[in-house]
């Protein structure tokens, strides 16, 4: 299978897919209704560029862009049966295998919500400080809470990111909760998870480890709604 082929793909079972979908059918409606996301209209982005925003996220997640390939040796115990007597006995056999990790960066869970966010702090430079300072907050809990899961990547609990930087932006006095909520969630969670972990991916034997994507994704996309519902 080509490298391409592999870029594209679900990151998540249909249950947690169908829970995240509905999430954000909810949030789009309340959106378009003006219940939610008035933050996002006051640095100029409509009910409909704020909608586009969510559903771009959501759908980006299928979407992992290629950045280098990562080899390692990693141990590997395979286990052997030998009879004796009647008697199996198991022997386990350790060797080293080299194994080859394609590491990319999820459009979803990483390239579109850090647009989104530089392009907020640009149109409301009074917030940065304290979105930098978010982020900060963000990036040490969810790197203490982030786990390598062999095969996978790094997982990080899905509600802590994104509460922590709803609690920080309230916190903060910057005048903007929702921006610095959003800004320091994503950048937070992608700090804090995968970029402080890239050390630890040759060590997980995962054939794609994805920034931004399965493990830390859930995170993102939440810190995405919190940050809508925030007034």
């Amino acid at each position: 299978m080509s490298l391409s082929r592999k870029t594209i793909y679900c990151l998540h079972s249909y249950g947690i897919l169908v829970i995240l979908f509905l999430l954000l059918l909810l949030v789009v409606g309340l959106v378009f209704v003006g219940a939610v996301g008035l933050a996002f209209r006051q640095v100029g982005f409509s009910s409909q560029v704020t909608a586009l925003i969510l559903v771009a996220t959501f759908f980006g997640s299928y979407v992992n862009v290629p950045l280098m390939k990562i080899k390692a040796t990693i141990p590997i115990i395979r286990e052997e049966y030998v009879s004796f007597f009647g008697i199996v006995f198991r022997i386990p056999q350790f060797e080293y295998g080299e194994t080859t990790t394609l590491v990319a960066i999820n459009m979803g869970g990483a390239i579109i919500p850090t647009l989104v966010s530089l392009y907020l702090l640009w149109k409301l430079p009074s917030a940065t400080l304290y979105a930098l300072i978010g982020i900060a907050i963000v990036a040490t809990i969810t790197h203490l809470v982030a786990k390598p899961v062999k095969g996978l990547g790094i997982a990080t609990p899905a509600f802590i990111p994104p509460l922590t930087a709803a609690l920080a932006a309230y916190i903060l006095p910057s005048g903007a909760p929702t921006i610095v909520a959003y800004v320091s969630g994503v950048l937070g969670t992608l700090i804090g998870a995968d970029i402080t972990n890239m050390h630890n991916i040759p060590k997980l034997g995962a054939k794609i480890a994805s920034i931004g994507g399965a493990g830390t994704f859930d995170g993102i996309f939440l810190s995405g709604i919190i940050a809508a519902l925030l007034v």
